[in-house]
C-alpha cells in the first residue's frame, strides 16, 4: 500500500476532512463558472456566494436558483471571467486536486475572448500558473444541448485542430434534442484524437446511456448513473470500458437519487465499472471532491479501500 493510500484511508476512517485534502486526486467533472472557490470570489469582488439551501428538481430549475442567488451575470466581462477561473484552480488546490478536467463552451469564445482561442486557452494556463501551478491541466472544450448545432460547428472551427485541448464534452438538458444531431460533431472531433464525453444518464435511462455510447463512440460518460438500474447497460460499460465521471451530492440534490446511502456508484463500482468521482459545481453543491469522498464513506456507500482505488484510477493517465 502506497504512503497516500494509507494516509486518504486512515483520513475517511478518522473522518477528518483536512486529511483527506492532503491526498492527491482529480477532478474529472467540473463546470468551473459553479466550480470555483467562494473565499477566492469574495475576496475578489466582495460578491458574497450561497450554497443551495434546498432539493431541485430540473436543470431549469437549478439555472433558476443560480440566477436569483449566484447572479453569473455579474462575470460578464473577460476579468471576472478570469475570477471565476482563478477560483476553480483556488478551489483545486485547496482540495488536494492535482488533476483537472475544465474548459469552456465554445459560444463563450466569442462572448468574452473576442474569438481568440490562444486567447482562451492563455487564460486558463495563467491562471493555473497564478493560483496552482502543480496542478496538470486537461483543457476541455464544452459544448451544450441547448444550443444549435449550426452555431456549435461555426463556435468549433477556431477550435479544432489546437493541441491544447484533451477532451470535448456535451452538457446541458438531455432532453432539449436527440443525441443524434451531434454525431457529426464527435465524429469530428474523434478525427482530431480528442476524448469524448458527454453527459447522459443524469435524467435520462440506462438505454440513453448505452445509445449515447454508440452514436457518439464516447470514451466516457459525464454522470451516468441510470447505468445502474440495467444488468446489460453495465456489462456493456465494463465490455467497453467506458468511464463514468460521477457526482454523488449533486446527483442528490438534484433529486436524482433519493439518499446518498442508496447511490448507484456503489453497484456500478461493484459490477465493475470503471468510475470516478468529482465535484460538478461546488457553488451550487457545496460539493468538492473530498467532501464526496468523505459523504460516500460516512454513509457506507463504499469501504475506504474501494473508496481509494476510485482515487487511484481517476489519477490515471
Amino acid at each position: 500500500m502506497s504512503g497516500h493510500s494509507k494516509r486518504f484511508m486512515d483520513a475517511l476512517e478518522a473522518n477528518d476532512l483536512d486529511a483527506v485534502r492532503q491526498v492527491p486526486k482529480s477532478d474529472l467533472h467540473n463546470h468551473f463558472v459553479l466550480g470555483g472557490s467562494r473565499e477566492y470570489i469574495f475576496r475578489q469582488t466582495g460578491i458574497r456566494m450561497p450554497s443551495l439551501d434546498r432539493t431541485l428538481h430540473s436543470i431549469h430549475d437549478m439555472h433558476s436558483w443560480c440566477e436569483e442567488h449566484i447572479g453569473l451575470g455579474r462575470f460578464d466581462t473577460l476579468e471576472m471571467r478570469r475570477i471565476l477561473v482563478e477560483a476553480a484552480f483556488y478551489q483545486a488546490k485547496q482540495d488536494g486536486v492535482t488533476l483537472l478536467e475544465i474548459g469552456e463552451d465554445v459560444w463563450a469564445n466569442d462572448k468574452f475572448y473576442g474569438g481568440d482561442v490562444s486567447l482562451l486557452v492563455d487564460t486558463f494556463y495563467q491562471a493555473r500558473d497564478k493560483i496552482a501551478p502543480d496542478v496538470e491541466l486537461r483543457l476541455q472544450i464544452g459544448i451544450s444541448r441547448h444550443c444549435s448545432t449550426s452555431g456549435l460547428e461555426r463556435w468549433l472551427e477556431p477550435f479544432w485542430g489546437r493541441k491544447e485541448f484533451y477532451s470535448i464534452d456535451l452538457s446541458g438538458d438531455e432532453l432539449a434534442q436527440p443525441i443524434d444531431n451531434f454525431v457529426p460533431i464527435y465524429r469530428k472531433a474523434k478525427r482530431y484524437g480528442l476524448r469524448l464525453k458527454a453527459h447522459i444518464g443524469e435524467w435520462g435511462t440506462a438505454e440513453d446511456v448505452v445509445r449515447g455510447v454508440e452514436l457518439l463512440e464516447l470514451d466516457e460518460v459525464q454522470h451516468g448513473i441510470a447505468a445502474a438500474g440495467s444488468q446489460a447497460a453495465m456489462d456493456f460499460l465494463v465490455d467497453k470500458k467506458i468511464r463514468l465521471n460521477i457526482c454523488p451530492t449533486s446527483n442528490l440534490r438534484l433529486g436524482l437519487v433519493e439518499s446518498l446511502e442508496n447511490h448507484p456508484i456503489r453497484v456500478l463500482f461493484r459490477h465493475g465499472v470503471d468510475v470516478t468521482v468529482n465535484s460538478d459545481d461546488v457553488l451550487v453543491f457545496d460539493s468538492d471532491v473530498s467532501k464526496e469522498y468523505l459523504r460516500l464513506y460516512r454513509h457506507g456507500v463504499l469501504t475506504a479501500q474501494e473508496l481509494d482505488a476510485i482515487r487511484l484510477n481517476g489519477l490515471k493517465v
